[in-house]
């Protein structure tokens, strides 16, 4: 059992250093994704709470439980985690939960549209229900979707926080390794 305990300690380790040290050489025009995907969850976010029918009406209507606080918890996180994406900072850490919430956004709502069930009004403009009503609401939950997934695998790229990190760490841990050997020099 120790062993078992071990290995899942080494793992869950290996998981969170992979999740707070992403690559961060990718292309200078991946903040542009950040930018968009950020962009797009950060007005979603506010929008949650200033029009009630985006928010808690909607998480009403779509049958959530509590939706009240579902809907301030998911505009908080769209809120919260798409200024950290556009910022480039924890885009790891916070991809995972964007990743989580398009897939439920996308079949809590599209499967009603799908089926012609759905409690929400149906599309403008034909087509209304069926596969291809689907394919036509589902391109932003689709682009969300695969930027974050994007996000997640290649990290931030070189203009964002998480790459400042990275390149300060090193200089700091050269300083501390520095400071004993300054401190015996001056004595």
């Amino acid at each position: 059992m120790t062993g078992f305990i071990e290995t899942q300690t080494s793992r869950t380790r290996a998981l969170l250093h992979w999740l707070a040290h992403p690559p961060v050489s990718g292309p200078a025009a991946t903040v542009l994704l950040r930018l968009m995907a950020g962009g797009v969850f950060l007005s979603e976010g506010v929008l949650k709470f200033v029009y009630p029918n985006q928010g808690v009406g909607r998480f009403t209507k779509l049958g959530f439980p509590l939706p009240h606080l579902t809907a301030t918890f998911v505009g908080g996180l769209e809120i919260v985690g798409g200024l950290l994406l556009i910022a480039g900072l924890a885009t790891r850490f916070i991809a995972i939960p964007f990743i989580i919430e398009m897939i439920v956004a996308i079949l809590s709502t599209k499967i009603g549209l799908y089926l012609g069930t759905s409690p929400l009004p149906l599309p403008a403009a034909l087509p209304k229900v069926g596969i291809w009503a689907v394919l036509h609401e589902t391109r932003s939950d689709w682009a969300q979707l695969l930027t974050v997934g994007f996000l997640l695998l290649a990290g931030p790229g070189v203009w964002s926080i998480d790459a400042l990190l990275a390149r300060r760490k090193p200089q700091a841990a050269t300083e501390r390794e520095d400071a004993p050997r300054r401190s015996m020099l001056s004595t």
